[in-house]
């Protein structure tokens, strides 16, 4: 659905403040999928997002969304409809909520692409019952809400646009762990439903449980990219370049050290939990008398 070929981005391109963001970026976002884009700060990860919906637009290379091609002269009406397919939620959206009641406010973005009030209002319904937003609070101010609702609030607003991808700019900023926890389940039940979901973050159990597929940006560049599964048994290779792993995967290398081995190391914490009660089933099956036991190695 998303195709970048060799995308080169530069702030403030031909003066004398010109800074080079993105570097001959290759990337492929399938139709359907949950793809993860992780990376330090500063990495390029926001501006690569925003290229997914023409808010920017390549210094050179290109971006096809559909039949939609972006490169750097496209007019601001070719790109208008890229704006409507690709629904971005950027970091604490509840920031951009405007309008006097919560249901207004969501259903501003259909209006706002020539929808009728009626139809907008129902489509408005639609969403923040998705999202899990009480009906008793539709007719409140949004800034009554809690921060988790007013977020659920923007992220139905987003939705009320119909997208056919839904980009997340680290959603979860800010939130306590419950909400966070919700907020990502939301976001897995959006994508079970057949939403393509693209998610920016630095998290990587979310990036574990969730993702499909998954680019690590460094500098402007992706350095690694592949499903979540082989990325992350490249523990030195990421911790080399200040990368994180998966608290699960972190837990079976430290296993390793104590004798512990693993075909492949576990990435979630219910995988971790399958293979350590298939070794120890294993073990009771076989005795005790292997030199490196499931019972010795956690133990030592």
């Amino acid at each position: 659905m998303i195709k970048f070929e060799k995308v080169n981005f530069t702030y403030q391109a031909g003066t004398p403040f010109a800074s080079r963001a993105l570097f001959d970026i290759d990337m492929e976002i399938k139709n359907g999928s949950y793809t993860a884009v992780i990376g330090h700060t500063g990495s390029g990860k926001s501006t690569l997002m925003q290229h997914l919906n023409g808010l920017v637009k390549p210094t050179e290379g290109s971006v096809t969304v559909d039949d939609i091609v972006i490169i750097n002269d496209s007019k601001a009406k070719a790109i208008k409809p890229v704006r409507k397919k690709v629904g971005v939620v950027f970091q604490f959206p509840e920031a951009q909520l405007f309008e006097e009641t919560v249901l207004k406010d969501v259903a501003f973005g259909p209006q706002n692409f020539g929808i009728s009030e009626a139809d907008a209002t129902e489509t408005a319904k639609e969403k923040l019952k998705l999202v899990g937003l009480p009906e008793e609070l539709w007719e409140r101010s949004p800034f009554e809400l809690s921060g988790g609702q007013m977020r659920r609030v923007a992220i139905a607003g987003i939705l009320a646009m119909n997208p056919e991808v839904l980009v997340l700019d680290e959603p979860t900023a800010g939130l306590d762990p419950k909400a966070r926890i919700e907020m990502m389940e939301l976001f897995e039940s959006i994508h079970a439903s057949g939403q393509t979901v693209v998610l920016v973050t630095h998290l990587m159990d979310d990036v574990a449980n969730y993702a499909d597929q998954v680019y690590l940006i460094e500098k402007g560049h992706v350095i690694s990219s592949g499903n979540p599964h082989d990325v992350f048994q490249k523990v030195d290779f990421l911790k080399a370049h200040e990368l994180g792993v998966p608290k699960a995967t972190e837990f079976a290398v430290q296993l390793q050290k104590r004798g512990i081995e693993f075909k492949k190391l576990p990435i979630t914490r219910a995988e971790l939990v399958m293979v350590l009660s298939s070794m120890k089933n294993q073990e009771n099956e076989n005795g005790n008398g292997q030199s490196t036991s499931l019972r010795g190695g956690l133990l030592r």
